[in-house]
């Protein structure tokens, strides 16, 4: 089966008129996976038994002709619980974990008839930008095997965009789901905060993790998204906002269109060539009728540092749970129970986990709370202020992705604040609780670059219309990895 160059629609029509059956889609995607996955190391566990139950119950009760998910196989970020099948967050303290129920938007895509077939690899804990905190797997970047694939769903990206799923789920905290998505050259959208519910994440930073889907397509994308959204009774932060048919508008006519470009996210540090290319896309975006003028958001600058301390500081409240006690790892040979929580967390965490555990625990201190943790809190309502001044005359906000293109493994690994800073441009979105997604926009040395789509609150659709423009001008999702760059 090749999801390189086959969307949702046509997979749908195949099985409904019995060119295919569920198992066989199924079986060919479990097969693709097994011949493929030891050069990208995208999955840490594949569930073939419960892939197939899946699909013969879909094939038994019939494919609904209705529900274009219906028997489409997908990809599950590790950090997503799901019930009976071992769910590790990339760590070594949930080795053995097995929950006992399924995260809302799997309990979603199983009713709109999606199969998953396997748990996605990832940084721990989702703590890092290149999927290289992994206790697990090496994922490798769909284009260049030597490049890292962006983190950190890693994996769910490159499990897209080498062809092994349709469709995969990530999480983004700070970038997470749209740094990957720009590295592999596929599509990836980071919903508004409380679009999704959070029920069943495995969290890392409450106030700003969210589920969102990478796929190679617009439409495809949001047709995933409307089949996962909505509000949900076990998810307080959930929003009621009703979830509209995000696929309506894409005709491909953005004329009228306003959209704003910060300066700031084409200051110094960001790749040259970058930069070239994202401005040729906002170019095509004025050829096909949209009016675009430069804008500032001056608190861009302090988002970084104010978003790695209110990050680590949720992080080190939400790891506290990872004790050794009841579930996951636990060490042999323990004194006594303050031995027991200190070996659990000490050879249970790694180091990129433990550095956020310190920095947040630090930072929530008697002695450090008003200098670090509240102020912090105040630049990030700063920052949605400047989003909401830009917003009130603007529809759309375009800037790159990511500072620069996939790199080599291991480049930072000395000096994590440079991999900190891979998430600038991204990390502002989380902070104001806003949509964003990442669309390819082009190549630099024969490696994607992501163009980001903003938009203000629950505004999915407006950056699902614009995007599906670009992308139905540009065709650059035909472009694949081996093929012609």
């Amino acid at each position: 089966m090749d999801f390189l160059h086959t969307d949702l629609e046509t997979l749908h029509e195949q099985l409904v008129n019995k060119e295919i059956t569920a198992v066989e889609l199924a079986e060919a995607t479990l097969s693709n996976i097994a011949a493929t996955d030891d050069t990208y190391e995208a999955f840490i566990t594949v569930m073939k038994d419960e892939a197939l139950a899946e699909a013969k119950a879909i094939d038994e009760a019939g494919i609904d002709p209705d529900n274009i998910l219906s028997g489409i196989p997908y990809g599950i970020k590790d950090n997503l619980v799901t019930k009976g099948v071992t769910t590790t967050a990339a760590s070594k303290i949930l080795q053995n974990f097995k929950p006992i129920y399924d995260a809302t938007v799997i309990e979603k895509l199983r009713a709109n008839g999606a199969v998953g077939v396997g748990k996605l690899n990832m940084d721990e804990f989702a703590m890092g930008s290149t999927s290289e905190t992994s206790y697990y797997r090496k994922t490798k970047n769909a284009w260049d095997q030597t490049k890292v694939p962006g983190g950190s769903s890693g994996g769910s990206a490159v499990a897209v965009a080498a062809g092994q799923v349709p469709f995969a789920l990530g999480t983004d905290t700070g970038g997470s789901i749209r740094q990957p998505a720009a590295f592999n050259g596929i599509v990836g959208m980071k919903p508004t905060y409380g679009r999704v519910s959070r029920w069943g994440v495995i969290a890392f930073a409450s106030s700003l993790d969210q589920v969102g889907v990478f796929t190679r397509t617009v439409k495809d994308n949001a047709r995933v998204l409307a089949a996962m959204a909505g509000q949900d009774e076990k998810d307080q932060t959930s929003s009621d906002i009703a979830v509209p048919d995000f696929t309506a508008n894409l005709r491909g006519d953005i004329k009228g269109l306003k959209i704003a470009v910060p300066t700031e996210y084409f200051g110094a540090g960001i790749n040259a060539d970058v930069k070239t290319t994202i401005k040729a896309g906002i170019a095509k975006l004025q050829e096909l009728g949209a009016e675009v003028e430069e804008v500032s958001l001056p608190h861009t600058k302090y988002g970084v540092a104010a978003y790695y301390i209110l990050g680590s500081a949720e992080a080190s409240s939400n790891l506290q749970r990872f004790d050794g006690i009841r579930y996951g790892f636990r060490p042999e040979g323990v004194k006594n129970l303050d031995d027991l929580y200190v070996q659990t967390r000490s050879q249970g965490f790694g180091d990129e986990v433990k550095r956020r555990i310190m920095l947040g625990t630090y930072s929530l201190s008697a002695g450090t709370y008003d200098a670090f943790f509240k102020k912090a809190a105040q630049v990030r309502t700063l920052m949605n202020e400047d989003f909401q001044n830009v917003f009130a005359k603007y529809d759309l906000i375009i800037a790159p992705t990511t500072p620069n293109v996939a790199y080599n493994f291991g480049a930072n690994e000395d000096d994590p604040e440079v991999t900190y800073m891979n998430d600038v441009l991204t990390i502002p979105v989380n902070m104001a609780g806003l949509p964003g997604m990442s669309v390819p926009a082009g190549f630099v040395n024969g490696l994607p670059v992501g163009m980001q789509f903003i938009a203000n609150r629950f505004q999915e659709e407006t950056i699902y219309r614009a995007a599906y423009a670009y992308e139905q001008a540009t065709r650059l999702f035909e472009q694949v990895p081996g093929g012609n760059k």
